[in-house]
């Protein structure tokens, strides 16, 4: 789509160069697509040496506006592509295809301790690309652009269904991909932000997966009960998965965030009932006190030192299922290199080592997300305080982005049968 305005008359050959300028034209490739799935922008017919803005905005469910942009100059062409091109400032700098997401960052004048999440993952993310002429680096919503595109992101492929399920007191949303199946099948549970997460389980049923989304920290039976749920509470989720009828009974893992991890590893361990395929771990997790800095919550050293007691830790030298743990060095709510190394060496002497996959991060925060999500450092933790989850934005996206590629592949090499049809590839929508 091409957007023209009115140019100012400063003398004929001003007049000429700027109706040039109005002339720009803007694409973006894929327009649709998953939001794990790279796209191309392309500026074209500017002037050769042009300076230009690029900037995506997007007006989020809860009412909050975030943008990102970044500076370049048109080549002898009139051409920048943000593939191959180096940004020259703005939210990031240098050659980085998806900037313009990972960056994105809440307006100036939000309220503080925002998170991007998209909650209806039946609806894209639409987001905003416009060009601008010159260098900008605020007052966007005041001017008019050269030339916008409307892009959509999703979480869920074409034909991906999500199913509610209230069945057996559970609280839960089950994503099953498009086909007949069966398809492997994976538990996912977040962290203790709560309360019910969709858009990973969404994005995983979009590549293959049948993907339970399992709220277990206000699901309808702890709001009636007042109790928190048992480890029951899990094996009726794990049951509720073998029994699907398009869900293969003896391929299903779990996936854990923060909190979630600590559950998925004590019950891929000690449970007689769930016979996890795989487990893949963000970091593993134990309550014992907060501390605070600049009014920031920070968890950090919750663990440390790491318990010698083995009563105090889950047992992983038992464990007899394929594991990843995907290690941030920088998390300032776990510590999750002490918890990594820790488990390493427990599985080492228990002779099970070959079982587990480390991935490690440096500069890296709490929340590992779906690829091209945008690094949130701090961010407002269930309304009461303000937690300091760590990360640098450029190391953690690209983190997201390695992890999420590396994750799939796990996924497909421990799931899948080598004697049917693997896993799907992205989607282009």
């Amino acid at each position: 789509m091409r957007r023209w305005i009115h140019c100012g008359h400063k003398g004929m050959d001003m007049f000429n160069m700027d109706k040039e300028q109005c002339c720009v034209s803007l694409s973006v490739n894929p327009s649709r697509g998953l939001m794990d799935e790279k796209f191309i922008i392309l500026v074209q017919k500017a002037l050769p040496g042009f300076q230009l803005t690029i900037h995506a905005s997007y007006h989020c469910e809860d009412g909050n506006s975030w943008e990102a942009f970044a500076h370049y100059t048109a080549d002898a062409g009139g051409t920048v592509n943000v593939s191959q091109d180096t940004s020259l400032g703005g939210t990031y700098s240098g050659v980085e295809a998806m900037g313009l997401l990972w960056s994105l960052r809440p307006v100036p004048g939000s309220k503080p301790g925002l998170r991007l999440r998209k909650k209806n993952v039946q609806t894209p993310m639409e987001v905003t690309i416009s060009v601008y002429q010159g260098h900008q680096t605020e007052g966007f919503v005041d001017q008019v652009p050269l030339a916008s595109v409307l892009v959509e992101r999703w979480y869920m492929a074409p034909g991906v269904c999500r199913i509610p399920i209230t069945e057996e007191g559970l609280t839960a949303t089950l994503f099953v991909p498009a086909g007949n199946g069966p398809f492997p099948g994976l538990l996912d549970l977040w962290g203790g932000g709560g309360p019910l997460v969709e858009y990973r389980a969404a994005l995983l049923a979009s590549h293959g997966i049948a993907s339970l989304a399992l709220n277990y920290l206000t699901p309808k039976t702890t709001m009636e009960t007042g109790k928190m749920v048992d480890n029951q509470y899990f094996e009726k989720a794990y049951k509720f998965l073998q029994q699907h009828p398009q869900i293969c009974d003896s391929r299903i893992a779990m996936l854990g965030l923060s909190l979630g991890s600590a559950f998925t590893l004590k019950m891929a361990v000690y449970s007689q009932v769930m016979k996890v395929r795989k487990c893949l771990l963000s970091r593993m997790d134990t309550f014992t006190h907060v501390k605070f800095q600049n009014n920031e919550m920070i968890w950090r050293d919750l663990l440390l030192p790491i318990p010698t007691d083995p009563s105090f830790k889950v047992d992983v030298g038992r464990l007899k299922c394929p594991l990843m743990l995907v290690v941030s060095e920088d998390d300032q709510n776990w510590p999750a290199p002490e918890s990594a190394k820790d488990m390493k060496e427990m599985m080492e002497r228990a002779g099970n080592s070959h079982l587990l996959t480390v991935l490690s991060y440096p500069n890296a925060g709490h929340l590992i997300e779906p690829p091209y999500t945008p690094h949130v450092r701090i961010s407002m933790f269930r309304t009461v305080v303000m937690a300091l989850w760590g990360g640098q934005m450029v190391e953690h996206s690209r983190a997201q982005e390695d992890a999420w590629k590396k994750i799939l592949i796990f996924l497909r090499e421990n799931l899948y049968d080598s004697t049917k049809p693997g896993a799907t590839t992205l989607s282009h929508l």
